[in-house]
């Protein structure tokens, strides 16, 4: 399977993504839950146009430090870029910045590996 391209997604902070609203926490601030979910879909937008019809990939490790707070009202701009392929095993490097600042917000990796859709439903 080739390398995939980088991939970058910007989201605004909502009232329904801060750490009050799903849970995580008490200050209506950008919660950890909604961020790692971003990052997750970088890292889906990343790897889309290298899998192969039939097939998604399953996220199986996550490894992010949240490292600043971000407002209601921000814009956060989440990238994943590919740092190992095995197979179907990919790691991808994963971050996220404060659109108008630049300030970085997360920085980690996740893992996902690449899964027949229809065979991986099956097993359930």
């Amino acid at each position: 399977m080739e390398r995939p391209e980088p991939a970058t997604l910007t989201f605004h902070v909502t009232e329904d993504d801060t750490a009050l609203a799903v849970g995580s926490g008490s200050l209506p601030v950008l919660g950890t839950p909604r961020l790692l979910a971003w990052l997750e879909a970088a890292t889906c937008a990343c790897l889309a146009p290298v899998i192969p019809e039939g097939s998604t990939s399953v996220g199986t490790r996550v490894q992010v430090e949240h490292l600043a707070a971000s407002p209601v009202g921000a814009s956060v701009e989440v990238s994943a870029s590919s740092a190992y392929v095995d197979g179907r095993l990919h790691r991808l490097m994963v971050g996220a910045r404060d659109a108008s600042s630049g300030k970085v917000l997360a920085a980690g990796e996740i893992t996902r590996v690449v899964v027949d859709a229809e065979r991986f439903m099956s097993r359930l």
